[in-house]
Formats: structure tokens, C-alpha cells, sequence
């Protein structure tokens, strides 16, 4: 016998379940970001030398595709779950161990298609977590908190690019100690959440306007648009700044990279809260949204015509703080549109395609319209992709 969901009102979720569902969703962050911004391309550095593009954009692209797939399946398969009363947080904390699991087959390839394969593997293993993951935060944190939830979800991606440099530096381990590392932080991040027990879904609070179908599909393209730079900008950005590297104290090209990561996740983190809150005070989140891919856009523009380090870095970040930005509240945003309480994992892992495929076009256009020198016309490109995505936002009528 299906157990009806229940129903709590809608301020009554506490303040802590924010705090601990933004950790568990950095630590999944933890376990994708070090290893696809940095590990993986020095891997594939070192596995196909000149041929690095091609090898690069295989495996993210194959990777993209079973995360897409897997996104979708295993936030259907939490939706039964939750209905059999059984919740998701056993699939999070499947989808954990499967993570980990996958890192051998990250740390023992040694050719080119056997780093394909155990990427593919590992994509599906960390969409076993994070697809219910965000459906559990969907139905658990009320619309009061949302913008909240949104900003804090910003530290997800600081405390996965801190791992980054220190694994790059850290040049004596094999590539599976450093794996190691990466899952015991992602253990402790998730763990607390997987300790709690399981919160009855909020209701959400009436639309100022009733929630249309195009306004889900707006939503899911202009997350594409905006995701397409990001995609591209993450996965080639060691190689976009070797063109700017010089000797320095402070380490190799890929520490220091890894250190830009750092800093630039780490600046727009009070900005992100800040004006999540901000956002559910006033309860109107297109402004900022628009605001946020215009200075994504602008940092792209800065990036395409730098000549030297330090321009490069400081496009890097102005981009990195538009993009942070709208992504987080745009989530809050898109969890607010979904028409159906009992599919939020799946409906959850249709929106995911606007983070997967673009992993897809990403690689496409980085083979089309850059060089391993020069990425000029490839970063114009993203930086008009950003802002159309950022204006599409204000065809949305249900919400504001």
C-alpha cells in the first residue's frame, strides 16, 4: 500500500536542514569537481599528449550522456521510493559508495579508452546520489528558505575548488590516494544529511500566477545556454591559461590554476547568499538573474581579448561570479516551477539535461571554434550564449 506524502506548511522546515542539505550537495560537488577540472585533464595529458582535445571532449561528452540518462532514471526510481515510504536517502547514500567505487577505474586507466569508460562509470555512480539529492531538497526546504537554500549551495562550489590546488601540488601520490582524499571529504560532507531523518514534504505556497509548461521549458533552456560556458570554461580552462603561464614560486600552471579556481568560487559565495535572501524577502529573483549573466557575459568578453595572466584571471573571475550566481538562485527559481510533487526526482533529472547536454555542445563548439592557442572567438561565442540565457528568464509569467 502506497503511503500518501506528508504535508507540513510551508515556513516549518528548519534552519538547519539548509545548512546540512548545501554540504551534502558540496560534498557531491567534491566528488566531481577536482577530478573533471584538473585531474582529469592532467590524466589525459599525460595518456595523449598533442591529441588532448579530442581524448578530452570524448570523455566528456560519453560522460555527459550517462549522467543525462542516469539523472533522469535514478530521480524516477527516488520518486518510488518515496512513495513506498521508503525516502532517498538510501539511493544518496548508494550513489556515494558507487562514487567512490568508480575512482578505481579513474586511477588505473592507461589508455584513452579506458579513461572513457571509468568516466562514464563514474558519471552514472555520482547521478545515483545527486539526482535524489536535489529532489530531496526540493520537497524538504520550504519556499521561506528557498532563496537561502539557493545562496548556500554557492559554498558547494568553494569547497570543492579548495581540493583542487592542493591535489595538484601535491605532485609524490598516485592519482588514486588523490582520489582517496576527494572521497573521504565527500563522506564527511554527506554523511550528516544521511544521519537525519527523513523531513515531511512542504507544501508549496501558491503562484502569483499559475505555473505554465513554457515556463519550465524557458527555465530549462536558459540554464543550457548559461551552463554551455561553464561546461567549456572548466573543462578547458588549464589548457586556455598554459598559454599565459610562466615560471612562478607558487607551483606548475596547474596549481596555480587550481588556486584561480579557488578564489573565484570563493568571492561570489557572500554575494550568492546575500542576494538569496534578498530574493526572498522581496520574492522577486529575475533581477538578479539578469544581472548575473550579464557580468557572466562581460568576463567571457575580458577572457576572449586578454594578452597576459592577470586579465585572463580577473575575466575568469567577473566570470565565475556572474555564472555562480545565477545558477544557484536559478535552481531555487526552477524548483518553485515544477508541476508535480510526486515526480520531483524525475522532473528534477529532465532539468539536469540543461547541465549534462551542454557537456555535449560544450566539447563541439571548443573543437570547432578554438586551437590550443587561441580561444577568442570560442569565448565571444559562450559570452552571447550567457546572456541570451540570462535574458530568456524574463519570458517566464508564473513567477517573478
Amino acid at each position: 500500500m502506497k503511503r500518501p506524502p506528508a504535508v507540513r506548511g510551508p515556513g516549518q522546515s528548519t534552519v538547519w536542514l539548509p545548512v546540512l542539505g548545501a554540504f551534502a550537495y558540496a560534498g557531491c560537488v567534491v566528488a566531481y569537481l577536482p577530478l573533471l577540472t584538473l585531474l582529469l585533464p592532467l590524466r589525459v595529458e599525460q595518456i595523449a599528449g598533442e591529441a588532448r582535445l579530442g581524448v578530452l571532449a570524448t570523455a566528456m561528452i560519453a560522460g555527459a550522456a550517462m549522467a543525462s540518462i542516469a539523472g533522469i532514471l535514478f530521480g524516477w526510481l527516488s520518486d518510488r521510493s518515496l512513495e513506498r515510504g521508503t525516502g532517498r536517502r538510501s539511493w544518496i547514500a548508494a550513489g556515494l559508495v558507487a562514487t567512490i567505487l568508480s575512482y578505481a577505474g579513474v586511477a588505473e586507466a592507461r589508455t584513452p579508452a579506458m579513461l572513457v569508460l571509468a568516466v562514464m562509470a563514474f558519471q552514472v555512480s555520482l547521478n545515483v546520489a545527486l539526482a535524489p539529492l536535489v529532489a530531496l531538497l526540493a520537497e524538504e526546504i520550504s519556499d521561506t528558505q528557498n532563496g537561502l537554500m539557493s545562496g548556500l549551495l554557492a559554498g558547494a562550489q568553494p569547497l570543492g575548488a579548495v581540493i583542487g590546488p592542493l591535489l595538484a601540488g601535491w605532485t609524490q601520490p598516485e592519482l588514486g590516494l588523490r582520489l582517496s582524499l576527494i572521497a573521504v571529504v565527500a563522506v564527511l560532507c554527506i554523511g550528516p544529511l544521511l544521519a537525519t531523518s527523513a523531513r515531511k514534504t512542504v507544501q508549496r505556497s501558491e503562484p502569483t500566477a499559475p505555473v505554465l509548461s513554457p515556463d519550465l521549458a524557458i527555465a530549462w533552456l536558459s540554464r543550457l545556454m548559461v551552463q554551455i560556458a561553464g561546461n567549456v570554461l572548466f573543462a578547458y580552462l588549464l589548457f586556455y591559461m598554459e598559454q599565459f603561464a610562466v615560471p612562478s614560486a607558487s607551483g606548475d600552471t596547474a596549481t596555480q590554476v587550481g588556486w584561480l579556481i579557488l578564489i573565484a568560487s570563493v568571492v561570489p559565495l557572500p554575494l550568492a547568499v546575500f542576494l538569496g535572501r534578498w530574493s526572498d524577502r522581496i520574492g522577486r529573483r529575475k533581477p538578479f538573474l539578469l544581472a548575473a549573466s550579464a557580468l557572466d557575459a562581460a568576463g567571457l568578453v575580458v577572457m576572449a581579448f586578454a594578452d597576459d595572466w592577470t586579465v585572463a584571471a580577473t575575466g575568469f573571475c567577473l566570470y565565475s561570479t556572474g555564472w555562480l550566481v545565477f545558477l544557484t538562485l536559478q535552481i531555487g527559481f526552477v524548483m518553485q516551477l515544477l508541476p508535480n510533487p510526486n515526480r520531483r526526482g524525475r522532473d528534477l533529472g529532465l532539468i539536469n539535461l540543461s547541465n549534462t547536454v551542454p557537456v555535449l555542445i560544450g566539447p563541439a563548439l571548443a573543437w570547432w571554434l578554438a586551437t590550443p592557442r587561441n580561444f577568442g572567438l570560442l569565448f565571444l561565442t559562450l559570452a552571447g550564449l550567457s546572456f541570451i540565457g540570462g535574458v530568456a528568464m524574463l519570458g517566464i509569467r508564473g513567477r517573478r
